[in-house]
């Protein structure tokens, strides 16, 4: 009788155990990551597009009939060569004093380049002395290393900049110079020829036909193509992160690697832009100049630029899909024996794909990505392998 009683009740455990494993909940399908240490960036990203750093639109100086340009785009040129010439109409007393006036003005916009020209060389001065005194204290360990490259990125935006000042009193030079060329062209009644002020190539002939122009009529651009930048134009939002000497990375450009670029200037003003949506947004030019070479590159190519406003050789990081929001914390789901656990965060930096973990994770720890309504405190989990 008893090993009956003894039968009985373990067959009811059975059963019992048996109803218990029928009617638990399966473990919930996820997928995980581990926790990492190791760089990380934070970039900005738009697109943008290359254009030549001194590109000139030249325009007639005068009123009269323009002979047929036998320039094409693409032509080289060579600083001083005639490029164009015009026989002009007769003038008028207000079209004499007209010229006169222009050509006083361009004599003063040459003398305010020139001062500008001076005024970069003392920058430029300056920051060469800034880099140096930076190098000294670096060597004597009295400030980060960091110091002495900020230094020297801002000792060659100065080069950068005196040199596109001296490039522009060229070009207020030529122009001074073409004017007073027109002036004395309608006093002799000769062509008045204008000149390429500087060394570089045919952008754009806007018409190569020989008609009647008047005076200020574009009639080609030309630019240097040695000598590219970069022009992202930002969101107003974006552009406040971005400073002078922060490294872009060059995509899209249609090569099989990224090129490296600095940025050299954060244009102060914004401009109202109208999106594909049909919003309005503020951008911002930001300009940065190329490190590698640009290769085949041309005027108004369309790149993709990554401005890295931030970046770190060694951080702990823990992907973005694995972050959720509690309350008014981040929270991430750990694999801990199987189960689910909640853990609470604090999270740093971040980019599109991982994020900085300031507290709350160690490396080696696995993550759920992308955690379901399924998944809650201590619920079992089976992580799916790859």
């Amino acid at each position: 009788m008893t090993l009956k009683r003894v039968l009985l009740a373990v067959v009811a455990i059975a059963l019992v155990a048996l109803l218990v494993v029928l009617w638990m909940p399966s473990p919930v399908e996820v997928d995980a990551a581990e926790v990492q240490a190791g760089p990380m960036r934070v970039t900005v990203d738009d697109q943008g597009e290359t254009r030549s750093h001194d590109r000139f639109v030249l325009s007639a100086p005068v009123a009269g009939r323009l002979a047929r340009i036998a320039l094409h785009d693409g032509d080289a040129v060579t600083g001083g060569q005639v490029v164009a010439e015009i026989a002009p109409l007769p003038l008028s007393t207000r079209e004499r004093e007209e010229i006169v006036a222009r050509v006083a003005a361009a004599d003063a916009l040459q003398r305010e380049a020139e001062q500008r020209v001076r005024h970069a060389d003392e920058d430029l001065a300056q920051a060469q002395r800034e880099l140096e005194r930076t190098r000294r204290l670096v060597a004597e360990k009295f400030v980060a290393p960091q110091a002495a490259e900020r230094a020297q990125n801002l000792e060659r935006t100065a080069a950068s900049e005196a040199e596109a000042a001296r490039q522009r009193a060229r070009a207020a030079a030529a122009d001074a110079q073409a004017a007073r060329a027109g002036l004395a062209a309608t006093r002799a009644g000769g062509l008045v020829q204008v000149r390429a002020p500087m060394a570089g190539r045919i952008l754009r002939v806007h018409d190569a036909s020989e008609r009647v122009v008047a005076a200020g009529t574009p009639l080609m651009v030309v630019g240097d193509l040695a000598h590219l930048e970069v022009v992202v134009e930002l969101l107003s939002s974006d552009a406040v992160k971005v400073a002078a000497g922060m490294p872009v990375l060059i995509d899209g450009w249609g090569g099989d690697r990224a090129l490296r670029a600095t940025v050299r200037r954060v244009e102060p003003y914004a401009v109202t832009k109208v999106s594909a949506l049909g919003i309005e947004e503020k951008r911002v030019n930001v300009v940065a100049d190329f490190v590698d070479p640009p290769g085949a590159i041309g005027d108004g190519y369309r790149i993709t630029a990554r401005i890295v406003v931030w970046q770190a050789e060694q951080v702990l990081k823990v992907p973005v899909s694995a972050l959720f929001r509690c309350a008014e914390a981040w929270c991430v789901f750990v694999v801990d024996g199987g189960r689910a656990r909640r853990r609470t965060v604090e999270i740093g930096q971040r980019n599109l794909t991982e994020a900085e973990v300031r507290a709350g994770l160690e490396a080696g720890m696995r993550v759920i990505r992308y955690p379901s309504n399924a998944v809650e405190e201590g619920v079992r989990v089976n992580v799916r392998a790859g």
